[in-house]
């Protein structure tokens, strides 16, 4: 097995030293996570799904996390995203700690700093394809013709705009994800966080949904954390966080490689773990 150094091995403690005792973050990270920990259950039964997680994401970066049922992915994604609460530590976005904030603010920032992408659409079946998307900014409050100009905007950059006037049960699943696509990113989040975007879709819905996010991160400077099983998904990314038991234990790093190389580089840390792929990818 070919072997090399992970360029940025030390990306998985970035998240403790970008956040000193004063709370200053990097500038250029968009997300930040310290130390964090969750627990479930009572004293006499407690299971610590995440343990003492820490990492950085820099803006404009695509990130993958990986790992088998039960590792922690899920449960990090949802503190993250503040659907959950961290046990301890923090988690800063856009430079604002979000373990510290009310239900109001949540919900407030939610709206104004996330994005987000299901596996399932989640699209409003009564509104167009025009109208899913534009209701963010609807709700933002967002004038008709900005809104109008976004909307355009971001439709072209998915690839999107012939469909805008269907209805979600007229057009396919892959054209359904780019749509909740664009209502993610219309909005202009700081972060964008996809849970198994692909699973629902075939393998060509699949890989031109990959390739609109390569493209919102190249043209448009997003910045996603994306959370997948499938090997061939995490290849698209700039760089890929493997949790096993709750903990950060490998990352890979595109660097220059290409995608072939960047997906067979991801199936070298399976086989170097010593498990079955279909566990991890």
């Amino acid at each position: 097995m070919r072997t090399r150094r992970y360029e940025g091995a030390a990306h998985a403690r970035r998240g403790n030293e970008h956040y000193a005792a004063s709370g200053n973050v990097d500038a250029e990270a968009a997300l930040v996570a310290v130390d964090v920990e969750k627990y479930y259950g009572t004293k006499s039964n407690v299971t610590k799904a995440l343990d003492g997680i820490g990492f950085a994401v820099g803006r404009g970066e695509y990130i993958g996390v990986m790992g088998a049922s039960g590792s922690g992915k899920t449960t990090l994604l949802n503190c993250i995203s503040t659907i959950d609460t961290v046990s301890a530590g923090h988690i800063l976005i856009d430079g604002v700690d979000v373990t510290t904030m009310g239900r109001k603010e949540l919900s407030r920032f939610r709206r104004e700093r996330l994005g987000f992408v299901f596996q399932d659409f989640n699209l409003l079946d009564t509104l167009t394809c025009y109208e899913n998307i534009a209701l963010a900014l609807t709700i933002l409050r967002v004038a008709p013709p900005e809104t109008d100009r976004r909307v355009q905007e971001v439709a072209r950059t998915l690839g999107i705009p012939d469909i805008l006037d269907k209805y979600p049960y007229q057009v396919s699943g892959g054209q359904k994800q780019r749509v909740a696509c664009a209502r993610a990113i219309v909005t202009r989040p700081t972060l964008v966080l996809a849970d198994e975007p692909t699973g629902a879709l075939d393998s060509k819905s699949a890989r031109a949904l990959l390739e609109s996010f390569r493209a919102l991160v190249h043209e448009r400077d997003a910045t996603i954390l994306m959370v997948t099983h499938d090997a061939f998904s995490a290849s698209h990314c700039d760089r890929i966080l493997f949790i096993r038991d709750g903990r950060i234990f490998h990352e890979v790093v595109r660097g220059n490689d290409s995608r072939r190389q960047l997906f067979d580089r991801i199936l070298e840390v399976v086989t170097l773990l010593g498990g079955d792929s279909r566990e991890v990818v």
